[in-house]
């Protein structure tokens, strides 16, 4: 292609919006163009990437033997409803775009297709003789972010692989898991990129077990856990580990304190004179089911610890049926104006004890009428504690379980793993954290879905049985501005060879000198003729511009048909690198195709 005849327009400086590099180059060099909140135009070289990584993504699903489909992208609320998941997307989450057509039917854009795919499931598939299945889709999706932000790693509208599993037994599913566990590392390993595959929370899709596939980058908006022995690695949501062991604590007796003025840990651990592991802190949160009901809850933890809020909600979401709901509408520590719409009177917040009495809740109807209390493994065995007295400046000492407060029946492992800790599989390793940009995300299932949906085979005895499911998904658009946030310098962006647009471009540094003209003009042509993707920048600019966007766009070899012409030679660039070399014109071709083989084949 010849950049005269694309269309094609630079920036100069970082777009005013753009808050990450990856976001203000795509912006910079013309890939991507804002419409809207979170949507965004892919321009002709974003589309050229987004086929590579298609391309690749098709390959490795391919060769698993998974079959390709479209499923589409407006879907029937009533599908949702049967998998009880319409209120969790459109009211808990919040992410998916819902409307009302014209016969008052209701219809969301989909943001994810297991209700479709079950639904076709359950219409097609009868008996084990039809199984496993496999089918998968590349497709455009759709969340209502509240923040949209950073371009295409959190837009609105995004392209999306996502395939569904179907099998007889647990054991094909862990089959096929691990089969994708395979592909989804290939397919990152091909597109160049480094990454870390690790245990993940499975969220609102559900499931008894997950993996996230995270692309290693400073910006990323996820925090892994690892150990350096490479045999533990997690999304910090569904980490485990080890804590610090706690202090022993100073204090023999039981006794109240006057402590005024220590709403925080801090404090009051500067005012005693103890350790924060000698503490337990009473954290109260609100809980909203999708029927309405509201549960508060108190949870009891180290005072060093922090609660986590995943973990926090699925074991809130263990217990919906107790409270005649399905899933978790909202979770938070209630501010001022929330408690109002349910205490008795006011709580002595920064002092609360485990015990704090039921008293405080008004008794309405909404609101369940006692504290439901979880306690952290953290807190269980600690002696002669800490807490607060229920009573705004005075804090206890001294305490313990089983004597001055009653150990809750709900005992939880809802702590926040952190680096520093040591690994659960090993003592002697501890957690180091890394930042990383999820890219993809494989499910273990189950029979969630098919249960809920009524999609079921017939086995061999002629038994009726609910089918096995799986679920994988890659972010097409996402994994692409990833590469482009994991590898870039002060003057662009550096593409790795499988994914990039084109994989050189030819430069004309004068295009009033025949001479250079005609020698690039002839690489171009032999070059595509040789598969070599390259562009021409036969424009009517200066040099220093077509060099400076030729490194800006980020085409993994330039080639520059300038003085070194005289000596039957061009410049060629590795972008990279920035090794410069001069090679003799009837040997690029040749020289190229070979770089750029081996570059693609050490990542398969």
């Amino acid at each position: 292609m010849r950049l005269s005849q694309m269309l094609f327009v630079t920036l100069r400086d970082d777009p005013a919006d753009a808050e990450i590099p990856s976001h203000k180059l795509l912006l910079r060099a013309g890939y991507i163009r804002r419409i809207g909140s979170g949507i965004y135009a892919y321009l002709p070289l974003m589309w050229r990437v987004l086929q590579k990584v298609s391309q690749i993504v098709r390959e490795e699903m391919n060769a698993t033997g998974a079959e390709e489909c479209l499923l589409p992208q407006l879907q029937p609320a009533d599908l949702w409803k049967e998998s009880g998941r319409w209120d969790t997307y459109t009211k808990a989450e919040g992410i998916m775009f819902s409307l009302i057509d014209r016969r008052e039917q209701q219809l969301g854009l989909g943001p994810t297709h297991e209700e479709i795919i079950t639904a076709i499931a359950r219409d097609m598939i009868r008996s084990y003789r039809q199984l496993p299945l496999h089918l998968y889709q590349i497709q455009t999706k759709f969340r209502d972010e509240i923040r949209p932000r950073f371009g295409l790693m959190r837009g609105r509208e995004f392209i999306m692989k996502d395939g569904y599993s179907f099998h007889a037994d647990e054991k094909s599913l862990k089959e096929t898991y691990q089969d994708m566990y395979k592909a989804y590392s290939n397919i990152l390993r091909r597109s160049g990129l480094a990454f870390r595959a690790v245990e993940a929370d499975s969220g609102a899709i559900g499931g008894s077990g997950s993996t996230e596939f995270m692309i290693l980058a400073e910006a990323g908006e996820d925090e892994v856990l690892y150990t350096e022995d490479g045999k533990y690695a997690a999304n910090v949501e569904k980490a485990v580990s080890l804590p610090i062991d706690a202090e022993t604590s100073q204090f023999t007796t039981y006794e109240k304190r006057d402590t005024p003025g220590t709403e925080t840990i801090e404090k009051v651990c500067q005012l005693l004179n103890c350790s924060p592991t000698q503490l337990v802190k009473n954290v109260l949160y609100q809980t909203v089911y999708d029927n309405g009901i509201t549960v508060l809850v108190l949870v009891s933890i180290r005072g060093d610890q922090e609660v986590n809020e995943v973990k926090l909600q699925n074991e809130l979401t263990k217990l919906a049926p107790l409270y005649g709901g399905k899933t978790i509408i909202s979770l938070n520590v209630p501010n001022v104006e929330a408690q109002q719409a349910w205490t008795a009177k006011s709580l002595p917040l920064g002092y609360i004890a485990p015990d704090i009495a039921d008293e405080y809740i008004n008794g309405n109807k909404q609101i369940h009428p006692k504290f439901l209390r979880l306690v952290d493994q953290t807190a269980v065995d600690l002696k002669n504690f800490v807490t607060g007295a229920n009573e705004a400046g005075y804090h206890v000492v001294g305490a313990n379980w089983g004597e001055q407060f009653k150990l809750p029946s709900g005992v939880v492992d809802i702590r926040k793993a952190r680096p520093g800790d040591r690994a659960i599989h090993n003592p002697e390793q501890t957690l180091f954290s890394a930042r990383g940009i999820e890219a993809g995300h494989i499910f273990q299932l189950g029979t969630k879905y098919s249960q809920a949906m009524g999609a079921t085979y017939t086995n061999e005895q002629g038994e009726e049985k609910p089918l096995f499911m799986g679920c994988f998904g890659v972010g097409v658009s996402r994994l692409a501005q990833a590469a482009v946030e994991q590898s870039y310098d002060k003057d662009g962006i550096i593409w790795p060879v499988a994914i990039a647009p084109y994989h050189a471009i030819v430069t004309i540094p004068n295009i009033k000198d025949a001479q250079q003209v005609e020698i690039a003009q002839k690489l171009y042509t032999e070059l595509n003729s040789r598969g070599i993707e390259t562009l021409l920048d036969d424009r009517d600019e200066r040099a220093g511009v077509k060099f400076k966007d030729a490194d800006l766009i980020g085409i993994p070899y330039r080639i520059v048909t300038g003085r070194a012409i005289a000596n039957g030679k061009v410049e060629v660039v590795e972008r990279a690198t920035r090794n410069s070399q001069e090679i003799v014109i009837d040997e690029v071709t040749t020289t190229l195709h070979k770089w750029i083989t081996a570059a693609i084949q050490v990542k398969n």
